[in-house]
């Protein structure tokens, strides 16, 4: 909750650099033009809000709500936003040098500076360069990760759900453990990639590659949609070993939720 001493001072469009205002709910205000250079703003939520022209320089954004944000020429030079979330938010115009993005996530409708190179910025969306990152146990649920280079990535544990990663590279990925329950994953690449333990049940695997996988020991497919013949006698070729294994979550082995046992 927002005292009233902040209230008046925002109405007022008085500075509030270098202030602590961790985890304030700040949603759809007008904060527009403020001087919020060097301030705590960890975990604030900040969606829907007005920042244009705002002194954002060196603040301490990390994990905040930026979602649909207007940051319009704003100053974010040098500013924190790791695991901030910039998804439909305006950055038209805004300074970014020296911004810290990474894990930030953005997606189709995120508005950049002309030029910016936001896909190599470790920041998280669509087309994104997270070549051989570590997203262990990351929360990326229903994150938007069409055609994003993840190969040789760490998502052991990873939330994924309902997650799309139409068209993702994955190749050489490990994937212990992850939740891509009713993810979008068609066309998704997965060569060469470890799948223990994964949890795809409901997800959308039409034309999804899945040659040379490492191992799918206890990964259940219960339910999943678009495996194509070929791929499911690809995967129940497996070793007996890795299809008997049960998903430690889910309670049910391999082999059942790809249906082999039937096809035998």
């Amino acid at each position: 909750m927002i005292s009233n001493e902040i209230l008046q001072a925002l109405q007022e469009k008085k500075s509030f650099a270098k202030t602590n205002l961790q985890g304030i709910n700040f949603s759809e205000m007008d904060l527009s033009g403020i001087d919020f250079s060097s301030t705590n703003l960890i975990g604030a939520n900040l969606s829907q809000t007005n920042l244009s022209g705002a002194n954002l320089k060196n603040a301490d954004l990390r994990g905040a709500n930026l979602s649909g944000a207007n940051l319009t020429g704003a100053n974010l030079a040098e500013s924190y936003l790791f695991r901030s979330n910039l998804e439909g938010c305006c950055l038209t115009e805004a300074q970014l040098e020296g911004a810290k993005l990474q894990l930030a996530r953005y997606d189709s409708q995120t508005q950049w500076v002309e030029g910016f190179d936001y896909r190599n910025s470790g920041a998280i969306g669509p087309k994104a360069n997270l070549n051989g990152v570590f997203l262990n146990t990351a929360n990326l649920k229903n994150a938007d990760l069409r055609g994003a280079n993840l190969r040789g990535a760490y998502l052991s544990g990873t939330d994924l759900r309902g997650a799309n990663l139409e068209d993702a590279a994955l190749s050489g990925a490990n994937l212990q453990g992850a939740l891509f329950t009713g993810a979008y994953l068609r066309k998704a690449r997965f060569i060469g990639t470890e799948l223990q333990g994964v949890d795809f049940r409901a997800a959308d695997l039409t034309d999804a590659n899945f040659e040379q996988v490492q191992n799918i020991s206890g990964a259940d497919f219960t339910k999943a949609q678009g495996i194509s013949e070929e791929t499911r006698a690809m995967l129940c070729s497996r070793p007996g070993e890795e299809l008997g294994q049960w998903n430690a979550f889910t309670r049910c082995n391999t082999g059942d939720s790809l249906g082999c046992q039937a096809r035998s």
